[in-house]
């Protein structure tokens, strides 16, 4: 219990200083809504009435104090872009960035760990060296580039899927998956090349270590040492950098989704940054470390579900 209660009070501690940081940062960078909202043309009159009414007249601790007790009370102030709720514009965009992250995960996991292993297994044959070629190309080539070319291969040569249009799930289950597929696809080839690596080398780490050997002397064959002991070892710094991944993908990925025209959280982040419209941003970006947050409190979960020294430890 005294485990859980620190790591809650942790989480209250960073989710406020993230959110002194993110409001006030934002006051410090150039450019008036008002004046962007009225444009070039407006004069000092229009835009002080609109500051006014906007309440960016207030000093800025007063704005803050607003500001976090409306995100207690599900209020998180009004779009100076869209003049609607942020809560509804997000709510707009949160399930397409949410539906293409939850799919290139699976991607991610049902395709890097099961490779992962059988790199490990063959590791100083052809195949193992070939398919470490392949994940290094995968960590080394940006995702957009991905983006790009499967948009030529799929889209342009093959003609299977059509680009730049985004179906929801609700309208055509198969429609929504071509048009989710080649961003999630995209996203996926990275992350899947980063957990093979990864989960590679904790294999060959743990292969090495005393354990394994008396598992062996026991009369274990090789299959009941990797799948009973090792995975179990080798999956701490695995599901760390898979949380990575997936606070990374859930946040948003802005090129991604710029790539391929997504109505999503990427897309959004950059309009609301360059027309200022600060109540947007501040609430995107405390969402993104929300995310972040809660990912890591679920990594910490996992931990001491996969080690029972951890458990005792706690």
């Amino acid at each position: 219990m005294r485990y859980y209660l620190y790591k809650f009070s942790m989480f209250g501690i960073t989710l406020f200083m993230v959110s002194l940081i993110i409001f006030f940062v934002f006051q410090l960078l150039p450019g008036n809504p008002a004046q962007i909202i009225l444009g070039l043309d407006a004069d000092e009159q229009q835009i002080r009435h609109l500051e006014q009414e906007l309440g960016l007249d207030k000093p800025a601790v007063e704005r803050y104090i607003d500001w976090i007790a409306g995100v207690f009370q599900g209020d998180l102030g009004e779009s100076l872009r869209y003049q609607l709720p942020v809560s509804e514009v997000l709510a707009d965009r949160i399930p397409v960035t949410t539906s293409i992250a939850i799919l290139a995960m699976v991607l991610t996991v049902v395709i890097g760990i099961p490779l992962g292993i059988l790199i490990a297994r063959t590791d100083g044959k052809m195949i193992s060296v070939f398919l470490s070629m392949i994940t290094q190309l995968g960590i080394s080539i940006p995702s957009f580039w991905f983006g790009f070319m499967l948009i030529l291969l799929f889209s342009v040569t093959l003609n299977w899927v059509t680009s730049f249009e985004y179906v929801a799930w609700s309208d055509d289950f198969f429609g929504a998956l071509r048009s989710h597929f080649l961003p999630s696809l995209s996203i996926a080839i990275s992350n899947i090349a980063i957990v093979i690596r990864y989960l590679r080398n904790t294999i060959l780490d743990q292969r090495k270590m005393d354990y394994v050997r008396t598992a062996t002397c026991k009369g274990l064959s090789e299959r009941a040492v990797l799948y009973g002991h090792v995975l179990r070892n080798a999956f701490i710094p695995v599901i760390t950098i898979i949380g990575l991944i997936t606070a990374d993908t859930l946040g948003g990925s802005i090129i991604i989704e710029n790539v391929f025209a997504l109505p999503g959280l990427g897309s959004l982040l950059i309009q609301s940054i360059t027309s200022r419209d600060f109540p947007l941003v501040q609430s995107m970006v405390l969402y993104i470390a929300v995310i972040v947050l809660v990912i890591n409190f679920i990594v910490d979960l996992l931990y001491k579900l996969i080690d029972p020294r951890i458990r005792q430890k706690g």
